[in-house]
């Protein structure tokens, strides 16, 4: 199977059968097509007669994934937890946890406790960026030098 890629991340088109890929414009076998879709699982399309609407079809995929607001998601995210405070953020979370041992539940509530709570506690979700969590609370994210 020879395989020929197109620009990094749209995806690659080729033909499963024998004949070299010198010969695929005038071979009657159809072209597939190998992507990521927007879960990032591998996907293939089969049943193209030519190369250009195999590059087509790649072509319109990529331009969906691509037009399809990142931004978006995060707007979302923003509006669900963007008023909530830290303290109720992390209550939250943790009971979304499943199979949480005891040992490890115990060191969560301690770090939760000990260095987020006091920094973060009363503080909106909609506040955090990184450099606020590397200056309001070094301990809990690096290790000592």
């Amino acid at each position: 199977m020879a395989l020929r890629t197109l620009a990094r991340g749209m995806g690659t088109f080729f033909k499963t059968c024998e004949h070299p890929q010198s010969r695929w414009s005038k071979c009657p076998h159809t072209y597939v097509i190998r992507f990521r879709n927007a879960s990032g699982r591998q996907t293939e399309e089969s049943g193209f007669a030519t190369q250009d609407k195999a590059i087509d079809r790649l072509t319109e995929i990529y331009r969906a994934k691509r037009e399809k607001p990142w931004g978006q998601s995060k707007a979302e995210r923003n509006r669900k937890y963007g008023a909530m405070d830290f303290g109720a953020y992390a209550e939250e979370w943790k009971a979304g946890q499943r199979s949480l041992a005891p040992a490890s539940l115990r060191h969560l509530e301690s770090l939760l406790e000990h260095h987020l709570y006091p920094a973060f506690h009363s503080r909106r979700m909609a506040t955090f960026d990184h450099k606020v969590v590397d200056t309001s609370c070094p301990s809990a994210i690096r290790s000592p030098p």
